[in-house]
C-alpha cells in the first residue's frame, strides 16, 4: 500500500556527546513540538562494523572531504604529511571510534517532510557554523579545524538522514520491520485530518 505523505520516515542518532551531556529530552523535545512522531527508539553501543555499513562512503566522497581538510590545514599553517583521500579516510575512521565510545540513542520519526524537518531542526554538520535555533547551532560550538587539529570527529551531537531514500537504507540497517511501531496520535489527527472531524461538541 502507498504510503501517505504525513508517514515520510528519517532516520536519527543522538551521538555519545549528547547522551553524556544529557541533552537526550532537549533533542527529542525539540522533534517531538514539530509533530513528528517517533516510530522506534533504542539506546545500544554500536558496533564497528554496522558503522562502516551505515556512512557507506565512496572514494569521491573520501577525496573531497580530504581536500576540505588539506585547505584546513593550510589555513592554519599546520603541515601536510599524507594524500587527501586518505585524510577523508580518516575522518570515517575518527567518527567510528567517536561513536562506539559509549552509549548512543538511534530513533526513527515520522512525519510529512520528516527528512527536511529533521535537517532543518538539527542544523548544518559544523557546529560552529550552524544556525542559532538549530540543535547544532545552539548546544555546542565544536569546527572542522579544531577536530582536524586533534585528529578526532567533530563533535556535532545528532547523525541524521540527508534524503528519504538514505534513511530508509539507514532504518534497514539498525531496525527491524517488527521494531517499528504503528500508530496514530492525536496530534497526528489534529494536523493531517481534512476534516478536523468531531473536533466541536
Amino acid at each position: 500500500m502507498k504510503k501517505q505523505p504525513h508517514q515520510e520516515r528519517t532516520f536519527v542518532i543522538l551521538k555519545p556527546d549528547t547522551v553524556q551531556r544529557s541533552l537526550m529530552g532537549e533533542i527529542i523535545r525539540r522533534f517531538e513540538q514539530t509533530g513528528l512522531k517517533c516510530c522506534s527508539m533504542k539506546m545500544f553501543v554500536p558496533d564497528e562494523e554496522r558503522l562502516i555499513e551505515h556512512y557507506n562512503k565512496t572514494e569521491e566522497w573520501f577525496q573531497k572531504k580530504g581536500a576540505n581538510v588539506v585547505n584546513d590545514l593550510m589555513a592554519q599553517g599546520l603541515p601536510i604529511t599524507k594524500e587527501p583521500v586518505e585524510y577523508g579516510r580518516d575522518i570515517i575512521r575518527t567518527i567510528v571510534k567517536y561513536m562506539t565510545a559509549g552509549p548512543v540513542v538511534a530513533m526513527v520519526w515520522e512525519g510529512n517532510q520528516a527528512v527536511n524537518v529533521v535537517m532543518k531542526i538539527v542544523g548544518t554538520t559544523e557546529p560552529s557554523t550552524s544556525d542559532v535555533g538549530t540543535i547544532r547551532g545552539d548546544y555546542t560550538i565544536d569546527s572542522y579545524g579544531h577536530a582536524s587539529f586533534e585528529n578526532r570527529a567533530v563533535r556535532n551531537l545528532v547523525h541524521c538522514s540527508d534524503a528519504v531514500s538514505e534513511a530508509e537504507r539507514e532504518i534497514a540497517i539498525w531496525f527491524s520491520e517488527e521494531d517499528l511501531m504503528k500508530y496514530t496520535t492525536a496530534q497526528e489527527r489534529i494536523m493531517y485530518d481534512v476534516n478536523i472531524d468531531g473536533r466541536k461538541e
